[in-house]
């Protein structure tokens, strides 16, 4: 996987790279509105329930990414993708608490090469 753009997760003693893809990023989208208004939405989480509710879901999303990935390259042995369900089962809320700092690498790092990229073609551009 592209080391670059993920941040590694260990959930049930299985490493999980995080991945912002633009897959997760249309997803995240349409549950929040845009990455813009995703971390006020975890902090402003009516209660404790719900905020684990929203990291789990995160949690599987972005751990699924580099399945899918995987997947895509590898037809012929794909691997099952995570559930919330594992997720939940596998993990303590202490854990999604660290875990959360990963989610935030992984997103920082997907859209920091997207700015990256956007920046180097600007400059790229003949003026006058």
């Amino acid at each position: 996987m592209d080391t670059e753009r993920s941040a590694t997760i260990v959930i049930g003693g299985k490493p999980y790279e995080l991945i912002l893809t633009t897959r997760a990023t249309k997803e995240i989208a349409r549950r929040y509105g845009g990455l813009e208004n995703l971390g006020e939405k975890l902090m402003k989480s009516e209660n404790f329930e719900m905020a684990l509710d929203e990291v789990v879901w995160l949690l599987t999303l972005l751990a699924n990414q580099s399945i899918l990935v995987r997947n895509l390259k590898n037809k012929e042995a794909p691997e099952p993708l995570l559930t919330e369900d594992e997720i939940e089962l596998l993990t303590s809320p202490l854990d999604l608490a660290a875990y959360k700092e990963a989610i935030t690498e992984a997103m920082f790092r997907g859209t920091k090469r997207n700015i990256e990229s956007e920046e180097e073609s600007l400059k790229n551009v003949a003026v006058g």
